[in-house]
């Protein structure tokens, strides 16, 4: 018989929900959900039906409760994602200053279309929706950071930059 392992945070992890929770009142747990989402995707990677089904667990929701805002927003992913994320803004102003050429030629440089991941697991690309730095345009978010006023050798430099960090990582 097949054992099913479930999705469980570490003891840390825990009591970081708690901490997160005890900001609420009492009965109003579920406005953890974004923090605690964000947790669980920095946890597994991506956020599965079986973590979104743990978390509503955890805040005592319903699982359809999590699913509502984790498809919502761009910003969790719901299936793996690769190393790096390229999340490049496609609304007005960056489509005025080129992302739409950006978004190209990521693609081609890295042989995958938005929503898709590299083969070797390292590059997503995705687009945004407004980023809040229209004044950089185009622009896209790699993690924590902004990348601004893309040109293509830009986009170059952060991808070789991207793979030599990557393989001194390995």
């Amino acid at each position: 018989m097949e054992q099913k392992i479930m999705t469980q945070f570490s003891q840390e992890q825990l009591e970081k929900v708690s901490q997160i929770t005890a900001r609420y009142p009492e009965g109003k747990q579920k406005s953890a959900l974004l923090p605690v989402l964000h947790l669980a995707q920095e946890a597994f990677g991506w956020l599965s039906t079986e973590t979104m089904d743990y978390v509503a667990t955890l805040l005592q929701i319903e699982p359809i409760e999590v699913y509502e805002v984790a498809t919502f927003y761009t910003m969790y992913n719901l299936k793996p994602v690769g190393k790096y994320v390229f999340e490049v803004c496609q609304t007005g102003p960056c489509m005025i200053q080129g992302s739409d050429d950006i978004i190209a030629y990521i693609g081609e440089r890295l042989n995958i279309k938005p929503g898709e991941t590299t083969e070797d697991g390292l590059f997503t690309l995705k687009t945004a929706e407004c980023l809040g730095a229209c004044g950089y345009a185009p622009m896209m978010q790699l993690g924590k950071f902004y990348k601004e006023h893309l040109t293509k050798e830009k986009v170059d430099a952060i991808i070789a930059e991207c793979r030599s960090k990557a393989s001194v990582n390995n």
